[in-house]
Order: C-alpha cells, then structure tokens, then sequence
C-alpha cells in the first residue's frame, strides 16, 4: 500500500510540474530575471564594443607571463599528445606546474559552466556578463526587484577594480570573483528556510570559484560568509529557532564538502606544494639580523605581506575615483604604458601659467606620474560610485537588521585590512593570529569585500526607501536622507574646493625617483646646480605637478558631486510623488551605469587591444641571443639571463636560471638571495659563478645584453668523489661559497643514508649523460668502474619525483643545497626520473564523485521547486526583518 501511494505522489509530482512552471513564468520576478540577464548581455557587450565583436585581444601582462612559463608544457603537450606533465624546467631551474597550468581528469566533469555561464559571448564581454550575472542571482535569492537589482549588478560589475584587472590579465581572479555572489546566493537561500536548493546552489558555484584557482579571493569571502553565517545565527537565537539554523548550516557545510572535494586534486596539490615555497613557510636558513627575523611569520615576510598597501586618504577613492590621480600605468596595446601628468585636461592652461622651461616640461612628462598614492603605484583605484558610496551610507541608517550589521562590519574590516603598513599593527594582529592570513600579499586587494557589500547594502537600502510609501517614507527617513547624502556631498565639496586635504601632492615615490635620477646624472658628471634643477625638489617643477594633481582631485571631486546632487534629485521626485519609485530607481540606475562606464574607460578602453593577428613572435620577439642559443641542438642546458633575470618572457624560448612566478620553491629562493642574485646586483663572486655552472647555464646574458658561453657549465650530471654531510642548513649553504662542484658535494646528514657515507673517488673513463630529455621525465646512461656519486643538476623537490637505476627504485638524495644526486652502483645502468605524483591520482576519483553528487543535487533541487506549488519553500524562513 505505501509502495502504491509513493508512485501516486510521484506521478502527481511530475503532472504538477508543467502547470507549476507556467505558473512561474507568468510572475515579474520571473521574466525580470532574464530581462536583466540580457541587460547585462548588451552592458557587457557595448563597454568591450568593438574589440570583442572584431575578436581583438587584450595582451595582458599577466596572461603574457604565464604564457611564457607555461610554453614548455604547451609544446610538449602539442608534439606528443600526452597529458601535461606536472613539472617544468622553463623557470627557476625547474618547479612544479601546480600553479602554473593546473588540469586535473576531473576538470572535465565542470568546467564547461564557465563556457556556459558567459553565454558564448566574445572574451571579455562574457567575464564582465558572467560578474553581473552572479549579482542578479544573489539579488533573486534575497527577494530584490528585479530593476533594483539589475542596477547593483551593474554597480558590482562594473566597480573598476573589476575592470582593471581584465586589463591586467588577472583572468583566474576575475573569474573566482564572478562565482562569489551566486555562491552566497545559496548560502542566504539556505538560511532563508530553503535549506536543500540554497545548500545545492552553493555546491555548484563554490565548486566553480575554487576551481577557479584564486584561494586568495575565495579567502576573504570567508569573512563576509561567516559574518553573514553569524548574522542568521543572532536572528535565529532571537526567535527562538536555532535548529533550522543548525539544519541550513549542516546542509551548507556537506556542500563544502562537495565543493571542496570536487576541486580535491588541486587543492591537495596546492596545499602540499605552499610547503615547500614562500608562501607556505620560510627559508631553513637562520635569519641575518633582528630585523630579518622581525618579519618573520608563519608564511610570508611582513614586509612582502604588506608591499601593496591603500593609502589612507586613498581610501576615499571609494568616492572620488581619482583623488589619487588613478593609475601610475595602462595597458595599450599589449604593453603597460606610465601616465603623464600631462594628459589631464588642464594640463596646457597650468602649465602656461607656470612658466617651466623646455627641460623642466620635460622632467614632468618623463618621470612624473598622474598617480600620487603609494610608492609602488597601480593600474588604478578601488571605485564603487559616487551615487552608490551614498546610497551605502543610507542604507547603514535604513536598513534593519543583523545583515546589515554583516555587511558594515565586513566594509569597515576589509578598508582596515586594504591599509596594510599605514595600520600596521592591526594587520599585525591578523598576521599573527588568524589562520592563513600570512599567506597572501597584496593586501589591498581585499577592498573586493567593500566592492561587493557597499553596493549590496545600496541597492538594499534603495529598494526599502522607494518601496516605502512616500508619505511615510518623508516621515521616518527624510533625516537619513539629508546625512547619508549631505556626508558624501561633504567629502566632495572638500575636494572640489581644498584639494590638498586629502594628502600632499608630492610624495614618496616622487622623492625616490628623482633621487635616482640625481643618482644617475651625477654619475654622468653634471653639476650639483644642474641636478638640483632636474628634480622634483625643484621649487619650479614642485609648484606645477602640485596644481596640476590638485586639479584632477578638484575635477573629480566635482564630477563625483554631481552624481550625487542628481541622484538626490532622483530620489526626492519620489519622496514628493511627483515620480512613481520605478522610475526614479531608472534614473539612479542610469546615473550608476553612466557614472561607472565613463570612469572605467580611463583604465581600459579601445587602444588597449590588439588586433587578433598579433602573434607570439611579436609578445616574445626573437633576439640575436636567441637566435644563437637555440641553435645549440643539445636537449637540455640552462640560460642566466641577467638583465631580465626576475622577468618571465625569457622562459617563452629557454630552460632558464630566473623567472617570474608568485610562488617559488623557497629553497631557490635563498641560492637567489645568497648567491644568484648577486649576478643582478651587479657583485658576483667566483663562488656564485660555481654556483650558475652546478645549474647547468651554458649561456650567459650579461648586464650589457651580449651572449657568452659558459664552458664551465657541468652539464646534467657528474660522478663527483665525495660528500661531505653538514649538520644544518645554514652549514650547507655556507660549504656552497667554498665547494668546487665538479669534484665534491655538500648534503644534510640526513640524507646519508640514501646517498651512503664510504665514498670511492671517481675512476678516469667514468661517464654519466643524458639519454632523453621531457619536463616530467629524464633519463640518463651511466658507467661507473667502482660507483659513485651522481650529481644532476636538477633542482630537488621532496615528493613526486620517483628514480629508477635499470628499473629498481632508488633513494634521490638532496646535495648543494638545491640539486639532486643518487648513488649509482658500478658498472654499466640506465638511470629514469618521473614525476608522478601519486596524489594525483588518488584525489581524481573523490573528485568525480563529488561533482557527480552535486549534479544530481541540483537535478532534485529543481525537480523539488518545479513540484512546489505557489512558490512553497522547504520550511518557514527565519529571517523575516534580517533584511
């Protein structure tokens, strides 16, 4: 009988739903959400009009670097057919490609959402599409207007951090960024009471935005998810209703699991390769000085932490886009071009006034930038809009509820945070103390939670005040109203009429660029009066580029007040009934769009493509030195670069000693600062030569760009005839400035027991090469009369790597500090390296299920809604007033 009565409920499921879909269709909130999906469409397709219609391309610095360190692996990848080996030589002598190139068998299963979710639209169109569209999802999910909220995804979308970094080529970011409002989304669905398909939904897009592979994004979402987590957590307690809380937070949690698990093989990876790098601890060396050890946390140094940190007055560009004179460079035309204080509008009236020499014109144009925050400059400020910043600070006064208080407390924390060394001890406290946070630099960047909770608590704040009846909105926010929008006017005004409030005009990147430049024409032999004159402490020069700054943050300060004097005059047509709420939200949200659209295309626009037939050769031109060093036909020899040894685009042709990458081995990094390093400084020692010749660089490119050939070079292995074990890692950094590779070594004594400690010296006609070369795989053929030690020169890494000498296993020891050795026994032996991480393999099938699991979460999940009939949720929300 129960077996009879499922089947009924079940086929009753299934008739109901197509009524209950049409049902759905026919409702506003509906129709509107694909009415703001195809605003967003046209949005995204008319700021990237024409370039992403023509198939023009960004060259974005970025992408041109991972381009280049990802090259090796591509080629490889396209000669052989074989899967992407896990590891590469293009970049400091050899590291994982786990954060260069990551693809895993499981990628497959899911990243084809990101194709999907972009509606196919042309690169970059469907990124800055699939960031709006995010925001619409979470705006459905809180029950906001569809109008209202088409106007904070425009608000999110197009706040010009977002902008800015397409343009940088922080694609992976932008990406992860995109997936955090959907993501969210599911979070407040579940602690609205809609537990399963809020739960399902978050599974699907944390999934997505790990996949991503930005943790650093995914990681100060943490915080707006546990503030938000806590908020319901206050509601719930409040009414007495604390076990669906708990049920929303079980179902949430079995999502992470999912979504973390289906990303498992990444994660893994990620996680156990930090350890080895700079960001997953330190060098085992001692540290030199108190100073040195003073920065030392649990991941990077403090001073590497902090190296992009908000001004405090730049804080403000929140409001006023360029109070800070906007980016110290753009991207045009695949190359980052430095601003001038010269191109600003009134830059040929100020300077006819000021009456400057050809020389000085031309020390402001050359070396003076339009940016004046911090010394490390930037493509461009954090701005949200003038009308939204408003509307942020009227929603803090109108809106009701512990969500709210989420999303303030969220902004305030984050802008603290963005401050880095300018409060220093409160990242100090974040540093020391919260799980991880010692992980990432670039502090600033985490101005993305204000840029997603400042428009939030906007739109919120805007739909409860035009939702309001007039006359009792007059009554109970007319005085919100006038502080919300009479502060903002306040900061503008300031602006616009004592533009130096907000930080003097010279600053400290000024002061050290002219002081190298003095350098630099002293040097030369030009006179101290002369030197003098070519600077910024120049009375002259000082007066101009101090007006020509305090003009733009006048201009912008006025621009950014009349925004919100419109936007003031939108609402109050509303508040006099002389306009219906619909259409004043019209106007705020033309004013946003056109308010944001304009100042972003300071930062990225037309003349920063290129045409599709832009080609490698032109990112990566070939040189004479190329030339000749790849006609070497040798499989497998090394290039020092010195001129352009911390830069990737070396690693697009050669095996290379530097590089660029985020994150490397730290165990390379100290023979950086130690010994290879010195080579760019311009004081290299005969030790750091020995040094460069043990990593196998047979070319060197010296400071003055000419080639030479290092005969020195020990090539890719060598017997040597003893080793000498240390105690520490400090003793065997030191042996390296006294050790003659080609004969000896130096290792820990801890790997004695791999490499033994009786120690023949090696036989003349004893011989060691290599046989074939791959980035995952090397083999070598060795002839030993008594055996011996073998050297490679191979940077050591502490898993993965797996020997063979004529197939048996054997034991990789570590010498030198960096490279890689093996005892070899005697006679005639094939030797094989592999990297093949067991873990891969290993995290692939947990991964497949757990994207199999989501998937059909998601299938009940609609099945559920579809069968529900007006709009039922799973259970009674528990949030009534928390919005």
């Amino acid at each position: 009988m129960d077996s009879v009565s499922t089947n009924s409920n079940i086929i009753q499921i299934i008739k109901d739903i197509p009524a209950n879909l049409m049902q759905m269709c026919r409702q506003p909130q509906f129709y509107g959400f694909f009415i703001s999906l195809f605003a967003s469409a046209i949005l995204a397709l008319a700021y990237f009009y024409p370039d992403a219609t023509m198939g023009n391309e960004l060259r974005q610095h970025d992408m041109q670097q991972g381009a280049a360190i990802g090259q090796e692996v591509k080629a490889y990848v396209e000669a052989t057919g074989d899967e992407a080996p896990r590891w590469t030589n293009s970049l400091f002598s050899g590291m994982p490609t786990f954060q260069i190139s990551p693809t895993y068998p499981s990628d497959g299963l899911f990243s084809w959402i990101t194709q999907v979710y972009g509606l196919g639209l042309p690169s970059p169109s469907n990124l800055l599409f699939m960031m709006m569209a995010g925001f619409i999802i979470l705006m459905a999910a809180m029950k906001v207007r569809w109008y209202y909220g088409l106007i904070g995804a425009v608000a999110w979308g197009f706040s010009t951090y977002f902008i800015i970094i397409i343009g940088a080529g922080h694609i992976w970011k932008f990406v992860t960024l995109a997936y955090v409002p959907p993501t969210i989304a599911g979070i407040i669905l579940a602690y609205r009471g809609r537990w399963f398909t809020g739960s399902a939904l978050a599974a699907l897009f944390a999934m997505m935005q790990i996949q991503s592979n930005h943790v650093q994004m995914s990681y100060y979402f943490m915080f707006v998810i546990i503030a938000l987590s806590a908020s319901y957590l206050y509601q719930a307690l409040r009414k007495g209703e604390s076990m669906r809380w708990l049920k929303a937070t079980g179902a949430l949690a079995v999502a992470a699991i999912l979504a973390v698990t289906a990303n498992l093989p990444s994660l893994y990876n990620t996680y156990e390769y930090s350890k080895e790098t700079m960001r997953g601890g330190h060098s085992e060396l001692s540290a030199t000085t108190d100073d040195a050890s003073a920065e030392k946390t649990s991941g990077l140094d403090r001073d590497y932490i902090t190296q992009y940190s908000y001004g405090r007055a730049e804080t403000f560009t929140l409001l006023i886009p360029d109070i800070k004179g906007g980016a110290s460079a753009k991207p045009v035309a695949g190359a980052m071009r430095p601003t001038s204080l010269l191109d600003i509008d009134k830059a040929d009236e100020i300077l006819a006034n000021s009456r400057l020499n050809e020389a000085e014109t031309g020390y402001i144009n050359n070396y003076v930038s339009r940016y004046f925050g911090e010394p490390e400059g930037t493509n461009g400020p954090v701005y949200v809009g003038a009308l939204i910043f408003t509307l942020f600070l009227l929603g803090c006064l109108i809106v009701r509820g512990p969500v709210k208080w989420a999303l303030l407390c969220v902004t305030i924390l984050s802008i603290m945070l963005a401050l880095g060394r300018n409060m220093q001890w409160f990242t100090d406290l974040f540093i020391d103390y919260v799980p991880m946070y010692s992980k990432f630099r670039t502090v600033e960047s985490i101005l993305v939670i204000a840029e997603f909770a400042i428009p939030l608590l906007a739109i919120l704040g805007l739909q409860k005040l035009l939702t309001t009846p007039s006359k009792e909105a007059r009554r109970r926010y007319t005085n919100a109203i006038y502080i919300s929008f009479g502060t903002a006017t306040l900061f503008c005004l300031l602006g616009w009429l004592f533009p130096g409030i907000y930080g003097p005009a010279i600053t400290e990147g000024d002061q050290q660029i002219s002081q190298m430049i003095g350098y630099q024409l002293s040097q030369q032999g030009y006179p101290e009066e002369a030197i003098s004159m070519f600077s910024i402490n120049n009375p002259s020069i000082a007066a101009a580029v101090t007006e020509l700054r305090r003009s733009m943050v006048s201009s912008d300060s006025l621009r950014s007040l009349l925004f919100i004097l419109l936007g003031f005059g939108a609402i109050m047509l509303c508040m006099t009934e002389k306009a219906k709420p619909w259409m004043s939200a019209a106007i705020v949200g033309l004013l946003v769009c056109v308010d944001l659209y304009s100042v972003n295309k300071r930062y990225l626009d037309h003349e920063s493509f290129c045409s599709p037939e832009a080609s490698a050769t032109e990112m990566f031109p070939l040189t004479a030195n190329d030339r000749t060093i790849l006609a070497d036909t040798a499989m497998n020899y090394r290039v020092m670069n010195i001129p352009e040894f911390y830069q990737a685009a070396p690693s697009y042709r050669h095996k290379t000693i530097g590089g660029y990458h985020a994150a490397k081995l730290s165990r390379y990094q100290d023979l950086i600062d130690r010994h290879l390093g010195n080579f760019t400084r311009g004081v290299p020692s005969e030790a750091d030569f020995r040094v460069l010749s043990m990593l196998n660089a047979k070319y060197i490119i010296g400071p003055d760009g000419n080639l030479a050939v290092n005969h020195d070079a020990l090539g890719n292995a060598w017997f040597v005839d003893k080793v000498t074990y240390v105690d520490n890692p400090d003793a065997e950094m030191k042996a390296l400035s006294a050790l003659s590779p080609e004969m000896e070594a130096v290792a820990d004594k801890k790997f004695a027991n791999a490499l033994g400690k009786n120690f023949a010296p090696k036989s003349i006609g004893d011989t060691i090469f290599e046989t074939s070369y791959a980035p995952g795989k090397l083999t070598y053929s060795a002839s030993s009369a008594r055996g011996g030690i073998a050297v490679f020169s191979e940077v050591y890494f502490p898993w993965g790597w797996e020997a063979t000498i004529d197939g048996k296993p054997a034991e990789i020891g570590r010498v030198n500090y960096i490279l890689r050795a093996l005892a070899i026994p005697a006679g005639h032996h094939s030797i094989e390296f592999k990297f093949k991480p067991t873990s891969v393999s290993h995290t692939v099938v947990a991964a497949k299920v757990a994207v199999t699991a989501i998937y059909i979460l998601l299938f009940l999940a609609l099945i559920f809604n579809l069968s529900r009939k007006g709009g039922k949720t799973e259970g009674k929300s528990i949030d009534k007033d928390c919005i």
